[in-house]
C-alpha cells in the first residue's frame, strides 16, 4: 500500500497535477504513552474533532475554546464540543496555499472588555498584471456573552507586507507582561525584505493593545526604520511564549529544510535570515555560505533536519511537577517526511539545553499549536483537514 502511494504520487507529479499533503487518520484513543526524562506516564485523548487545518486557540474564562480555521473560520469548543456554526465576525480572508485565518488571543483584561485579536490574511486590489494581492493584518472585535459573534470588528494594524505570491503566511500573537502586543509577520520568498527596516516582512512587531506603536519601541523617532519593528531577520515565526525562570520573550522560527530555530528574543535583534542560516533551501541548496555572522544573534536551539516548528510553551502548571519549565515546540513534519510530526519536550540545566524527548510520533498528526490550559493540562491542535484539540493528562 506504501509502495503504491509513493508511485501514485510520482505519477502526478510528472503529469503535472499538484500534489495534496499526505493526511494520517487520527483515530479515537485514548493513547499512553511512558515517557523518559523524567519519567511519566501520560495519557493522550481527543478532546474536539472536525476543526478544519487549525491554526491557533484561545481559553475562554467559562473554560470553553476559540480556535481559528486557516479557512477563515473562528470556531467555539463549548463543553468539549465543536459548535457547528463558525462564530460570526471575522473578515473574508484572502484564502492561499498557506493563507487565512491565523492566531487568535484574548485581552488581558478579557472579563471585562471581551476583547478578542486575531490575526488573518488580508486581500486588496492587484497591481496590473496580477490577479491575487494580499498582507498580514491584525483584527480586533469584541465577543457578545453568547460567545455566537463578534461585534465592532476593524484593522488595527496592516502589515506593510504586500505580496502576489499565494503563500508564506503565518503569524502569531502573544501579549506581554506589560500589557503590549507582539505579531509576527508573514515570510516570503524573498531575499531582500528579511533585512529591510522598511518592510514588515520576516519581522516581529511590537503594539499597545489599540494597535499604536509604543514610545519605547527600538526604532521609534528613527526614520530610517519602521517603528513597529521589535526584531528582524526572521524567516517565520510561529510560535512565541515566555520563559517563565527569566522572563525572556521565546520564539520559534520555521526554517527551510533544516534550519528550524528558537531564538531568544532581545530588543532591536537581527536573527540573520536570510545572511545566514544553518538550513537548506527545497531544492537542497544551502541558504547561506556560512550559519553565523558577527552582529547576528545565535539561536538558543536548531534542529537539522527540520521538523517544521509551529507553537511553544513553557510548562509552569502543576499536573506535571516533573516537567515544570520545560520547552514544549510543535512540530508538522521531519526533514520534509509526511506523517512524521509530533511534539519535543525540551529539558534544561543551568548551562542550558540538556535533554529532547519526542512525544505522540505514532499518532503521524502535524502539531500546529500546543498550550497549557488553565486546568494545568497541555492541550494540542492538530493542523489536518479533520483536526483535532488533544489533551495530555497524567495517566494517573
Amino acid at each position: 500500500m506504501r509502495r503504491n502511494c509513493s508511485l501514485l504520487i510520482l505519477a502526478l507529479l510528472f503529469a503535472g497535477m499538484p500534489v495534496v499533503a499526505q493526511q494520517n487518520s487520527l483515530g479515537d484513543g485514548p493513547w499512553f504513552y511512558d515517557t523518559y526524562s523524567p519519567a511519566a506516564k501520560i495519557k493522550v485523548s481527543v478532546f474536539a474533532k472536525g476543526i478544519k487545518n487549525p491554526f491557533g486557540m484561545a481559553f475562554l474564562p467559562d473554560k470553553n475554546i476559540l480556535v481559528a480555521e486557516a479557512s477563515g473560520n473562528l470556531r467555539l469548543i463549548r463543553a468539549g464540543k465543536l459548535e457547528d456554526k463558525a462564530v460570526s465576525g471575522i473578515p473574508e480572508v484572502a484564502k492561499g496555499a498557506t493563507a487565512g485565518l491565523m492566531d487568535v488571543v484574548l485581552h488581558p483584561d478579557f472579563a471585562h472588555n471581551r476583547l478578542v485579536y486575531f490575526t488573518y490574511v488580508k486581500g486588496g486590489k492587484p497591481p496590473k498584471g496580477e490577479d491575487y494581492y494580499s498582507t498580514m493584518a491584525m483584527g480586533r472585535g469584541r465577543l457578545n456573552e453568547a460567545e455566537t459573534a463578534l461585534t465592532e470588528v476593524k484593522d488595527i494594524f496592516v502589515a506593510d507586507a504586500w505580496s502576489s505570491v499565494k503563500g508564506g503566511f503565518g503569524s502569531r500573537l502573544r501579549f506581554a507582561p506589560d500589557g503590549k502586543l507582539f505579531m509576527s509577520s508573514p515570510f516570503r520568498r524573498d531575499p531582500v525584505n528579511p533585512q529591510n527596516p522598511h518592510s514588515d516582512i520576516s519581522k516581529l512587531m511590537r503594539f499597545n493593545d489599540d494597535g499604536t506603536i509604543p514610545a519605547d519601541n527600538p526604532y521609534v523617532g528613527n526614520k530610517d526604520y519602521l517603528p513597529e519593528i521589535w526584531s528582524m531577520g526572521h524567516r517565520a515565526i510561529e510560535g512565541i511564549t515566555y520563559n517563565p525562570l527569566t522572563g525572556d520573550l521565546w520564539a520559534s522560527e520555521h526554517g527551510p529544510q533544516g534550519g528550524d530555530e528558537v531564538n531568544i528574543i532581545r530588543k532591536g535583534g537581527n536573527y540573520g535570515w536570510p545572511l545566514v542560516s544553518f538550513g537548506r533551501d527545497y531544492d537542497g541548496s544551502r541558504v547561506s555560505k556560512v550559519p553565523v555572522m558577527e552582529g547576528v544573534l545565535l539561536p538558543e536551539l536548531i534542529w537539522v533536519p527540520s521538523i517544521a516548528t509551529s507553537g511553544m510553551m513553557f510548562y509552569t502548571g502543576e499536573r506535571f511537577p516533573q516537567w515544570k519549565n520545560n520547552l514544549f515546540v510543535g512540530g508538522m513534519m521531519k526533514g520534509r517526511v509526511p506523517g512524521t510530526g509530533h511534539i519535543e519536550r525540551i529539558e534544561f540545566n543551568s548551562e542550558g539545553e540538556q535533554k529532547r524527548e519526542s512525544l505522540l510520533v505514532d499518532l503521524h498528526q502535524r502539531i500546529r499549536d500546543v498550550q497549557q490550559g488553565p486546568d494545568g493540562l497541555i492541550y494540542v491542535l492538530t493542523e489536518e483537514r479533520n483536526g483535532a484539540l488533544l489533551v495530555i493528562e497524567p495517566a494517573q
